[in-house]
């Protein structure tokens, strides 16, 4: 019988895909239990802000899930990268964003930093 390392296995970028669903759902709750209970969030697209625990982060996503135009969330590219992944998408407003996500061991999201991205 194999037992699998906590580390291994964990599909980081199908994580990130579940977090891009979410958000397309407007579901603010699945997209929550994406998070680590003590994941922090750094937000330059306003003005340089972070954000963390669940409360934080809920508030942060509330109102961005709800007011979103109609190229909200749109992927424009996704990576693993050295510290996680990569993703290049349209955020709520449809303006394009960088953000990295990092993982823990159990394959929830710890840390997301945000930026605006000139899309090629």
């Amino acid at each position: 019988m194999e037992m699998s390392n906590p580390t291994r296995g964990v599909d980081q970028v199908a994580v990130v895909v579940d977090w891009l669903d979410a958000c397309r759902r407007h579901d603010v709750g699945p997209l929550l239990d994406l998070y680590a209970s003590d994941a922090s969030l750094e937000c330059e697209c306003d003005g340089g802000n972070s954000y963390g625990g669940r409360a934080a982060l809920e508030a942060y996503w509330r109102p961005r899930l709800k007011a979103f135009s109609p190229d909200a969330f749109g992927l424009e590219e996704i990576a693993p990268s050295s510290d996680g992944v990569v993703l290049d998408y349209l955020n709520f407003e449809g303006k394009p964003i960088r953000i990295v996500f990092t993982f823990d061991t159990d394959g929830k999201i710890t840390q997301t930093r945000c930026a605006p991205f000139a899309s090629t």
